[in-house]
């Protein structure tokens, strides 16, 4: 799909990946619309990359927040063409620990965050793109989720947010089959440490630590490396139903 004059829209695009996702897709000519919650950086971002960009205040845990911000994107700009979603995140909590099992709410929580939450998501996304007319390929939109390469090979601790992540790459393919018929596109990006959040102050070797099992380069993914991918998925229409792992050929150790 071409993005001149497509509106896009970017949940989690104040910052990080989907910051940079948001900034190249609007360097091509999309209009973005931002989603992300109102005390981070989601209004000045659409300030700056101008083009009739727009910020919608959303917490994308509160389903009737995401539904009410996904309508008002449609009722500005008229349409929704692609979605990449990039919100979320993960504390690290093992099974058992010496306090005894991880509490149950826990592990819902993470779950809701990043599985429930995109796929919510999803479901309005995809409901707003069946309205557009198909372009010349027949199709009518695009959605990149994000997973992670903790969804193949989770580390200690990571049991809920592997779980969450792994959901999100499990939908890939029965979610393209459920819309291929309205022409729409799903795929799901896998990225590995990304500088990005906590790990944008990191020291140089503390990332050293952290990336030594990749193959090449040995560092930390970096937002725009993301962005690249979002945007050749978009425009590639061959790419549908699969997640495609961005770590440099690193697998996670056990810790």
């Amino acid at each position: 799909m071409d993005v001149v004059r497509k509106v896009v829209v970017v949940a989690g695009g104040g910052s990080g990946m989907g910051r940079a996702t948001a900034q190249t897709l609007a360097g091509h000519g999309a209009v973005v619309a931002i989603l992300d919650l109102p005390s981070g950086a989601g209004e000045k971002v659409a300030v700056a990359l101008g083009g009739g960009a727009t910020f919608h205040p959303c917490d994308i845990t509160d389903a009737e927040s995401a539904e009410a911000a996904l309508t008002a994107v449609v009722d500005t700009h008229g349409s929704l063409h692609v979605a990449v979603n990039t919100a979320g995140g993960g504390v690290s909590r093992r099974t058992i620990s010496k306090d005894g099992p991880m509490p149950l709410a826990d592990f819902r929580r993470l779950v809701e965050l990043n599985l429930v939450a995109t796929f919510n998501l999803n479901r309005l996304q995809a409901w707003h793109m069946s309205k557009n007319e198909p372009d010349e390929g027949g199709e009518r939109g695009v959605i990149v989720n994000t997973s992670s390469i903790a969804a193949f090979e989770g580390q200690i601790g990571q049991v809920a947010y592997s779980a969450a992540k792994a959901g999100i790459a499990g939908m890939s393919l029965t979610m393209a089959r459920d819309l291929g018929g309205l022409g729409i596109r799903v795929m799901t990006i896998a990225p590995s440490l990304f500088a990005t959040g906590l790990l944008k102050g990191a020291s140089p070797e503390v990332i050293a630590t952290l990336t030594k099992d990749a193959a090449f380069p040995k560092r930390a993914g970096l937002p725009e490396e993301f962005a690249w991918l979002a945007e050749a998925i978009v425009r590639n229409p061959m790419l549908n139903g699969q997640t495609i792992r961005l770590d440099g050929g690193q697998r996670f150790a056990p810790r």
